[in-house]
Order: C-alpha cells, then structure tokens, then sequence
C-alpha cells in the first residue's frame, strides 16, 4: 500500500536535511526538539525505510533520503513560485490584460495608454481588440473582456459605467483651407462648406445636426461614415471638414492638417466599462489610470 504522510512531516523531513542536526530543524520550524525527532520517526514507519543514520548529533541522509529530498525540493520551488507570483499581482507586476476599444480610440490613446502601461510590467501581457461600442459592452458583459473603452450613451446589462469628462468636438481640415487662418471656428463659419460627417445613426451625428438647424446652418454633407477616424483620414485625403472628438483627431496632428477649436459647446462622452457583479482587477483598474493621465496631457491639436 501506498504510505500515508502528511505536509508536517514533509516540513519536518526537509528541514532535518538542511539544518543536518534535529537541534537545527527545530529551530528552523519554531518548535520543540522531541517534537521534529517524534514527526521524522512517524514519517520513517510510514515509508518502511531510515533515512537517516545517527551519528553523534548529526544526521547522515540515506541514498534514499536524498532521492526523496530531490522530489520535496520541486514542491517548494513551486510554492516558491506561487508566492512571486501572488507577489507579482499584487504588486501588478504580472497577469494578463483583455482590453476592447471603440475604432475612434484605437488610433492613438488606447495603443499610447497601453504601451506605457506595459512599459514598466515586463511579465504583464495584454490581448487589445477594436469594436463598436454596443459589440463592446456584450462582450465585457460575458466577461470576454477585463475593461472596454465606449462611446456614450450606451445602455447594456450586466456591465458597470464609469464615464470620462466629456471631450471637445475640433473641426478639421486642410492647413491650406481659408478657414485654417482662424484660432477657433464656429459651426456658422461651415455653411455651404464640403463636409466629412458620421453617420446618421450615431449619436454625435445627432448632436452635430441638432446644432447646425439651432443656427440655420446648412453645411454641403459629401461622405458620411460610421468611423470618426476615417472621416478624418478622408479630410487628409483632401476630401472636405469634418468635425471629431479631440481624441480622434491627435493622431493626424501634422503641418499638412489643421485642427481648430469650435466655439459652440459640441462633445463626444466616452466611458470605461467593466463586468458588473465584480471588482474591476488591479490591472485593468492600473491601465484606466495610466489613459486617465495621458488625456490629461496637452495635446499638439
């Protein structure tokens, strides 16, 4: 029959072949002398075989007392191990990251946020996707991923909403447009102008609108896109205005391309979100801090 021992007895064993002497065992475990000669004792019955041959104080270990060491010796290399590694989260030191983001982000915040992130976390990993917004929150919903980067609003069960400050609409265009003269536009100034605009169906584009009739503005719609980064590719490409999120646009910031504040209070609303029902993990909550800090660095725009 296979002999029955227990972690005591292991610890005890270990301990008498590093200390060489029971007198050093015992020390090195805390506890009484006769206590580490009554566990090794019980520990030998159970094999069926010595390990050890007494000589004055010292203990001599058998051939197979060394043959078992070397497996013991395994064991606590790998609780070892585990003991970094609970280190190595705790201190976010190592993991894994899945971060989703909207297309919009993709360009330049999120890599720039995740790329810092990594920078001083060599044995942290990171799995980053980009989706819209709603395909986002379904999958942190499912827990698919740790933290999601969105465009508000958005209603979805199941996931928790922590918004942003809300963030300036910058209209954009050519560094040879007549307009590219001025500091700042109004959205007066974009009557009749060739424009670059989301789609109808998105929110922003509802916002734009709403604030061209307020002000009797008709602007010449061109192209219509869903994506704020190819409306805004389009414009470099020649193809008119367009108006984005700051956000979107710093990643096109060249001599070339002019980016010019509007004067009407126009914003996009983006969001973190996370599974609801648990806490968000430290790293995704270390990778939403180090975003949280690079927004708030100037911009070239």
């Amino acid at each position: 029959m296979k002999p029955t021992i227990n972690m005591r007895q292991v610890e005890a064993f270990r301990a008498v072949m590093l200390a060489g002497t029971v007198v050093g065992a015992a020390k090195l475990l805390n506890v009484t002398q006769p206590g580490v000669s009554r566990t090794l004792g019980l520990l030998e019955l159970r094999l069926g075989y010595a390990l050890f041959e007494r000589r004055g104080r010292r203990l001599y270990p058998t051939a197979e007392a060394e043959a078992l060491y070397r497996e013991v010796e395994q064991i606590y290399i790998g609780i070892e191990r585990i003991g970094q590694v609970a280190q190595d989260i705790r201190y976010q030191r190592a993991g894994a990251l899945r971060v989703a983001t909207m297309p919009a982000l993709a360009q330049w915040l999120v890599p720039t946020a995740i790329s810092r992130f990594l920078a001083d976390r060599p044995n942290v990993t990171a799995f980053v996707q980009s989706l819209p917004s709603r395909q986002i929150a379904e999958q942190v919903s499912t827990r698919q991923f740790d933290v999601g980067v969105v465009e508000l609003p958005l209603t979805r069960p199941a996931i928790q909403i922590e918004p942003l400050e809300p963030v300036p609409t910058v209209a954009v265009m050519h560094a040879a447009h007549p307009l590219a003269a001025q500091s700042s536009i109004s959205l007066k100034d974009l009557h009749g102008e060739r424009m670059v605009l989301l789609s109808q169906h998105s929110y922003v584009r509802y916002q734009i609108d709403d604030a061209f009739s307020r002000l009797g503005v008709s602007p010449n719609v061109v192209i219509e896109t869903p994506s704020s980064s190819i409306a805004t590719a389009l414009v470099a490409a020649g193809a008119g205005i367009t108006l984005v999120s700051r956000w979107t646009a710093e990643p096109f910031a060249s001599p070339s391309l002019a980016v010019r504040d509007v004067r009407e209070t126009l914003a996009s609303r983006y969001a973190f979100i996370y599974p609801e029902g648990i806490s968000p993990g430290s790293l995704a909550r270390a990778f939403a801090a180090e975003l949280l800090a690079l927004t708030r660095e100037p911009t070239d725009c």
